[in-house]
């Protein structure tokens, strides 16, 4: 467990006992099992993956997929960019959190507070916490690399009103080495099993072939993460391959209104 500095300033968990397990060792077994239990391509180190921000009981199994690909890598991950949507402040253009440390029943994760000031002289990009504290996208998914990963530095960034290539600029000024990104999304909302089977089918295909232009609200939550990512990966030769697609009405609930889940891993394409 990461205990950190008392003095430091600590975004809390937000969502702790309503979306995953509270109690530090029930949430490390849960995460231990659903990553253990996923199938994970071991041929491909990713650079950036997409995964799904949902109770652990939706989404869980989805996520482990793609955090399952970080095993035989996790050595080389130094510093984790985690981008998502805002979901309860709005926020105009891409949010970045002043705290030093996110927290979660596994411990603190420190901020990368150097990559952030790298990115301070981008007009769209703002400094506000309060965006991040309510906020369960990045949370989510902080567990999971806190399992795998040895340790990591948080870059953690949410996007309200902005625009593709924005998201893109920010990337790509942290694109390096030793940085992986996670693009924290769900996909289509409370419509009935079919049809959201119909509307995921046909993102997931948008993804994996880059075509981000077309990509809304009514796809993805994570629309313009998912698209900014989308666009850099283009630039640098990154394609979108598929761990996993399913939605609510597979893991738990009814089938009457569903979510959408889906989980990618980006490696660079073969020339």
């Amino acid at each position: 467990m990461r205990t950190g500095d008392p003095s430091e300033k600590v975004r809390p968990a937000a969502v702790a006992g309503q979306v995953y397990a509270v109690q530090p060792e029930r949430l490390r077994a849960e995460v231990t099992r659903l990553i253990a239990e996923a199938a994970a391509p071991a041929d491909t180190a990713p650079k950036a993956l997409i995964a799904p921000h949902a109770g652990y009981i939706y989404s869980g199994g989805v996520a482990a997929t793609a955090f399952a690909t970080l095993r035989e890598v996790a050595q080389a991950i130094e510093r984790v960019v985690v981008i998502g949507p805002t979901h309860y402040v709005p926020v105009r253009g891409i949010a970045i959190s002043m705290v030093d440390a996110f927290e979660t029943p596994l411990g603190r994760v420190p901020v990368d507070c150097e990559a952030l000031a790298a990115l301070a002289d981008l007009p769209f990009v703002v400094e506000a916490d309060g965006p991040h504290a309510p906020e369960h996208a990045l949370e989510v998914e902080l567990p999971f690399l806190q399992m795998v990963l040895p340790s990591f530095r948080l870059v953690p960034l949410v996007v309200g009103d902005a625009e593709p290539h924005e998201v893109a600029e920010v990337l790509a000024r942290l694109w390096s080495w030793e940085t992986l990104i996670v693009v924290s999304s769900d996909l289509s909302h409370y419509h009935d099993y079919e049809t959201a089977r119909r509307l995921d089918a046909a993102t997931a295909t948008a993804i994996e072939r880059g075509e981000w232009a077309g990509l809304g609200p009514n796809q993805a939550c994570g629309c313009l993460a998912v698209a900014g990512l989308l666009v850099e990966a283009g630039h640098r030769g990154f394609k979108a391959r598929r761990l996993s697609l399913c939605n609510s009405g597979d893991t738990a609930g009814s089938r009457d209104r569903v979510v959408g889940y889906g989980a990618w891993m980006f490696a660079q394409t073969t020339p």
